[in-house]
C-alpha cells in the first residue's frame, strides 16, 4: 500500500488538473536500514522511524496511514487533533468501537475544515463509477438481489508463511475485513442502499502456519522456519445480508480460491435489468438491458475507456486500459479536490463505520450459529 500511495500522490497532478499540488515530504517506516532507499524509490524527501513526527511537522498537510489496523486508531485520532487531513486505509479500524470513535474526531475536524476519507480505492475504478451511475440513473430498474465475491488465492498453499494479515491482534480478522470489506463497501454505494442485517459463517481453513521474518508483497516466502504458528483469523466468509427495503444479497470472500488472483466480482440486478463487474478485467462493465426486443436481449460488454466514463478522460486514448494503480490516483485526485474546494470527500469515516458494523455483525452471526444479526446504524443514518 506504500508503493501504491506513494505512486498516486506522485501522479495525481501530472494527469488531472488539482487545486492544489502534493509534494511528498516525509516517509515513515520502521527499519532505518531500508527507509532511505523506500524514501528515494517512492519519492519522498525526507525519513523517520517514528511516525509522531509526521503528525507534529507543521509543514505536512495530509497524513497518509497505510499501516496495519491495530495502529490506525492512535494515527489518526493524533493527526486529526494536530489539523492534519487523513487517508486512511481499509478497513477504518479493527473493532466496531474504535472505529466509533475516529469517526467522531473525523467529523469534528470537520466543523474546523480538516478532511478525512477511508481508502475504499475500488470506487474509483471507473468501470464501477460507471455501473453506480447507470444504477442511479434507474437502468436497472428496481433493485431484487445483489451478489458480490471476492476471490484470491495468495494463502491456498498451506505452507505460505504467517504474516501479520493472519494475525487478529494487527490485523482484526481475515479475509472478511481484508478484502471482504471491499465488496460489503461497494454494494452499499453502488445501490445506495445500507446492509441491515446479516446472516453468516466463518471458516479458517488452514489452522497453522510456518513462521516466517519480514514478509515482501502478500504471499512472499520471506524466511521461513520450521516452525509453526496459530492462524488466528478466518480463510473463509460466507454471509447472506438484507438490505434496506428488503433486497437481499449474497457475499463471499476467500484467499483459498486456487487460480483466483482477484477476481472482486459484484452484480446488480433488477427490475429492468442487470451490470455486473470483474476486476480480473476492470476495464469491462457488463451491462444487460431486459428492456431491449427479445431477440436482441443479451449481457453487453462496455469497455469503460471512453472520455464519457468516470476518470477516463484525463488518461490515454479511448481502448488504452487502465490499472490497479489508477485507483489510488484517482482517490487523491478526489481527496485534493475536496480539501481544495472545501468538501468532505467520499467514503466519509462514518461510511466506514458502518462497513465495521456490518463486518462485526457477521462475526457475531458466526459465533450465534448464522442467525440473522441486525446491523446497527451509525448516527447519520438514525439522523436521516
Amino acid at each position: 500500500m506504500g508503493a501504491a500511495h506513494s505512486h498516486a500522490w506522485r501522479t495525481a497532478h501530472r494527469f488531472f488538473d488539482l487545486p492544489l499540488t502534493p509534494e511528498l515530504r516525509t516517509l515513515a517506516g520502521r527499519n532505518p536500514e531500508t527507509l532511505a532507499a523506500a524514501a528515494e524509490r517512492y519519492g519522498f524527501a525526507g525519513t523517520t522511524t517514528r511516525w509522531q513526527d509526521v503528525v507534529e511537522d507543521p509543514e505536512i498537510d495530509v497524513v497518509d496511514i497505510c499501516t496495519p489496523g491495530d495502529t490506525h486508531r492512535e494515527i489518526t485520532l493524533a493527526a486529526l487533533a494536530a489539523g492534519k487531513h487523513v487517508l486512511c486505509e481499509k478497513p477504518l479500524a479493527n473493532s466496531v468501537a474504535e472505529a466509533e470513535e475516529m469517526a467522531a474526531a473525523a467529523r469534528e475536524a470537520a466543523a474546523r475544515g480538516i478532511r478525512s476519507i477511508c481508502g475504499f480505492s475500488y470506487r474509483r475504478t471507473p468501470a464501477l463509477a460507471y455501473g453506480r451511475r447507470l444504477v442511479e440513473e434507474g437502468f436497472v430498474g428496481e433493485i431484487r438481489q445483489v451478489r458480490a465475491q471476492y476471490l484470491q488465492d495468495w494463502l491456498a498453499d498451506a505452507d505460505a508463511p504467517m504474516t501479520w494479515r493472519l494475525d487478529r491482534e494487527k490485523a482484526g480478522s481475515g479475509a472478511l475485513g481484508d478484502i471482504g470489506a471491499h465488496v460489503v463497501d461497494l454494494v452499499q454505494w453502488i445501490t445506495g442502499t445500507p446492509i441491515e442485517a446479516v446472516s453468516g459463517t466463518l471458516a479458517t481453513v488452514v489452522p497453522t502456519r510456518p513462521a516466517a521474518g519480514d514478509m515482501q508483497g502478500l504471499g512472499g516466502k520471506g524466511d521461513v522456519s520450521g516452525e509453526r504458528q496459530q492462524v488466528t483469523v478466518d480463510d473463509t466468509a460466507l454471509f447472506s445480508a438484507r438490505l434496506a427495503g428488503g433486497v437481499l444479497g449474497s457475499f463471499e470472500a476467500t484467499r483459498m480460491a486456487q487460480g483466483r488472483k482477484n477476481a472482486m466480482r459484484v452484480e446488480i440486478n433488477g427490475s429492468s435489468g442487470s451490470v455486473a463487474f470483474d476486476f480480473e478485467r476492470m476495464n469491462e462493465l457488463e451491462i444487460y438491458d431486459a428492456t431491449a426486443p427479445a431477440g436482441r436481449q443479451g449481457f453487453t460488454r462496455v469497455f469503460t475507456t471512453e472520455p464519457e466514463h468516470p476518470y477516463a478522460a484525463a488518461w490515454w486514448p479511448t481502448g488504452h486500459g487502465l490499472g490497479y494503480e489508477h485507483t489510488f490516483t484517482h482517490e487523491v485526485v478526489d481527496l485534493v479536490r475536496a480539501i481544495g474546494e472545501g468538501t468532505d470527500p467520499s467514503p466519509s469515516f462514518d461510511d466506514a463505520l458502518h462497513v465495521q458494523r456490518v463486518l462485526a455483525a457477521v462475526e457475531a452471526s458466526h459465533d450465534d450459529g448464522s442467525r440473522w444479526t441486525a446491523v446497527s446504524p451509525t448516527e447519520q443514518e438514525q439522523d436521516r
